[in-house]
């Protein structure tokens, strides 16, 4: 371990014990008032869903937590509305949902690999920004975070999870081309956030080639976003180098990765 990172472990490991205390406080709140709560990790593959994730259920009520990460659809459900598999998961008063990534697969990961067509992406791109409309409509909060990790970054991520045999089960037969196919990886996100992007469920962007500070900058953003405003008051704004809320701009200013 770097010397660096020894020398900022006692700090970063407070400031993610008062974090998670600050989301059990929002947790007993949200479930006192019914509010449903809805948070989508979309991102590259190594980008640090998994471990964010980790961090911000590791204390929270199993009952009204629930973390999914869907496995490619079987025959039948490839035969069904695209959203309908999406829907059984979506949060009850007092809940919070986390989908490790959701319906955003047809925004980013099957166009690039040819698992739908041009048409069906189009339908998507269509339809997702209705579908949020509906369940916002309904009570809903959304939150949906893009990931964003450097090439060089990321290569090094794959490699290590080739030579750590504890990350065997992060492998996938998508790793292999998550480089070569870096650019239409890169087209393809920003079609999805320009087209997706809307005022009821806006795209959030976080740089994640430093994980502890993305992770940090996502329990701070779903805090000062989710909370009540007794309890998001007292945690500081997300660092707006890592954390910012997604604009047009941001796809020819260099603020996403290339």
């Amino acid at each position: 371990m770097a010397k660096d990172d020894n020398h900022h472990r006692p700090h970063y490991s407070r400031e993610i014990e008062l974090l998670q205390i600050g989301l059990v406080r929002y947790q007993l709140a949200a479930i006192a008032s019914g509010e449903k709560a809805l948070v989508i990790f979309e991102g590259r593959d190594t980008a640090g869903k998994d471990g964010a994730i980790k961090r911000i259920v590791e204390h929270l009520s199993v009952r009204n937590t629930r973390v999914v990460a869907l496995p490619k659809p079987g025959d039948r459900e490839r035969t069904e509305w695209y959203f309908q598999r999406y829907v059984r998961y979506l949060p009850a008063a007092g809940e919070l949902v986390i989908l490790n990534r959701s319906w955003y697969n047809r925004g980013g990961v099957e166009p690039v690999m040819g698992f739908c067509t041009p048409a069906e992406h189009e339908t998507f791109l269509r339809d997702a920004p209705r579908f949020e409309e509906m369940l916002a409509e309904d009570g809903t909060r959304i939150i949906k975070l893009w990931l964003d990790v450097s090439k060089a970054e990321q290569a090094k991520r794959l490699k290590a999870r080739e030579d750590d045999p504890l990350k065997a089960l992060k492998t996938s037969s998508l790793d292999k081309v998550a480089q070569e196919k870096w650019d239409a990886y890169s087209e393809a996100r920003d079609q999805m956030l320009r087209r997706t992007h809307t005022d009821v469920a806006p795209w959030t962007v976080v740089h994640t080639d430093k994980k502890k500070a993305a992770r940090i900058a996502i329990m701070r953003h779903l805090l000062r976003t989710l909370a009540p405003k007794d309890i998001a008051k007292g945690f500081q704004k997300p660092d707006p180098d890592v954390l910012f809320d997604f604009e047009l701009d941001a796809l020819t200013d260099g603020r996403l990765e290339r």
